[in-house]
């Protein structure tokens, strides 16, 4: 047994991220949770251990600490205590080294991704019960994929995103682009990003990150491409598929063929400062860094969806809200009361503005203090937009083994150390002998 829980902890260990057009919508409020699951609370106190990282710019910490001030205002018997965890990795490790020491905390935000690793721990509560169907029908439907197994709802999402093109409108403008056209496809992405690259390099025409999230990125690049690379129930990848071959080939011919960005590794953190400093026209990246980008660029800049292939396409990405199963009732019936809170729509709204992330509900965006923000700074609906045509992030049973694979093979295809065709082929016979356990 012991062995087991250590073995676990390892695949935690190396567990991955990423922090990945509408209709108008009748204005609505979060329906409340069910009788059933919030029932009225004990006057006695509850205090909430709530576990958090960070994964973009600003001042995420003030902002959750805020947030529990505010809560326990309205709610003076329950008091919410936000412990910083670090990455999504480290914080991911530290929830499971707590609940395997018999510890665990109330709540916390996790990937969406690792939900699977969450089941196999039998570690969160079913929040099927917890709430309404409404509520859950209030969320976007593409947010909701990474929340479920089955019909079954395990997590409530929280700060969610979809990569997105960034592009420096003063860069396009000097090298005769149109400053308010985007490169709408793969052809033209390559053909601006040549113009914007300088001859002695000291300006890149386009960067896309290629550690900690190079999954993501190429996920996203398959999508556009025709095909996602992970089944629904998180059983089985599809690496190798031709669609995600011809997606590979793009992105590592970029750096090394096309030279409009910089061979080897672009660190997840750096590439936005490059793009906030000007060493880069264009990146693809986070719209969790999206407040960041407004705040600390010094130059006109737009954000578009990420350019076409076949099609439109980004895979969603972030954390989930998860409620932990050994816990008492009181501080389970107390965690759904602080989602409620969490998630109602102009705090909702508040937390895209002073973040970046997308609202992750409809009625959000319905808000006046939504609508104003938009109207004045357009560029924050672009990510909300791009969700039609947005699909579930990788996830998979043993996650964290699957990515860490994954992406050490894409970044052998990005550094010519394997051809695109055999990184993939490895990494799908390296998945497949991992997932197989899970298929009977």
């Amino acid at each position: 047994m012991k062995k087991a829980l250590v073995s676990l902890l390892m695949v935690t260990l190396v567990a991955t991220a990423c922090a990945k057009g509408e209709s108008k919508t009748e204005t609505k409020t979060a329906a409340a949770p069910t009788a059933s699951a919030a029932a009225t609370a004990s006057t006695k106190p509850v205090e909430l251990q709530f576990y958090f990282p960070v994964a973009v710019g600003g001042p995420i910490t003030k902002l959750i600490d805020q947030l529990a001030d505010d809560f326990h205002k309205e709610n003076p018997t329950i008091t919410v205590k936000p412990v910083y965890g670090g990455s999504y990795q480290d914080t991911m490790t530290k929830v499971a080294t707590a609940v395997q020491g018999g510890n665990s905390p109330d709540l916390a935000v996790l990937l969406s991704t690792d939900l699977y690793s969450l089941l196999s721990m039998k570690a969160v509560e079913d929040l099927t019960p917890r709430f309404s169907k409404d509520y859950f029908n209030g969320f976007y439907e593409a947010f909701m994929g990474n929340t479920k197994s089955g019909d079954t709802v395990w997590s409530v999402p929280f700060q969610r995103s979809t990569i997105v093109l960034y592009y420096n409108k003063d860069l396009f403008k000097k090298a005769g682009l149109d400053p308010e056209k985007a490169p709408a496809n793969w052809t033209e992405l390559k053909e601006y990003a040549a113009k914007l690259t300088t001859s002695d390099k000291s300006q890149w025409g386009l960067e896309i990150p290629s550690t900690g999230y190079q999954y993501w990125m190429t996920q996203a690049l398959s999508l556009q491409t025709g095909t996602n690379i992970v089944s629904a129930d998180g059983k089985q990848v599809f690496f190798n598929k031709p669609e995600v071959q011809e997606a590979l080939q793009f992105y590592t011919d970029l750096g090394r063929k096309d030279k409009v960005m910089p061979e080897g590794a672009l660190e997840w953190a750096t590439v936005p400062s490059d793009f906030i400093s000007g060493k880069t026209a264009m990146m693809y990246h986070t719209t969790g860094n999206l407040t960041k980008v407004k705040t600390d660029a010094k130059f006109n800049f737009g954000v578009a969806f990420l350019p076409a292939n076949k099609k439109y396409g980004s895979p969603t990405g972030g954390g989930n809200l998860y409620v932990f199963k050994n816990i008492p009732e009181d501080h389970k019936a107390a965690s759904v009361k602080f989602i409620q809170f969490l998630t109602q729509p102009d705090r909702v709204a508040q937390w895209s503005i002073d973040t970046g992330y997308v609202g992750t509900t409809k009625a959000a965006y319905e808000t006046d203090k939504l609508k104003n923000y938009i109207k004045d700074f357009p560029q924050a609906a672009v990510a909300r937009d791009q969700l039609k045509y947005a699909d579930s992030e990788l996830s998979t049973y043993q996650n964290g083994q699957v990515t860490k694979l994954f992406n050490d093979n894409i970044q052998a295809a990005l550094l010519g150390t394997m051809t695109p065709k055999e990184a993939l082929d490895k990494s799908q016979q390296q998945a497949d002998d991992i997932l197989k356990n899970f298929q009977k």
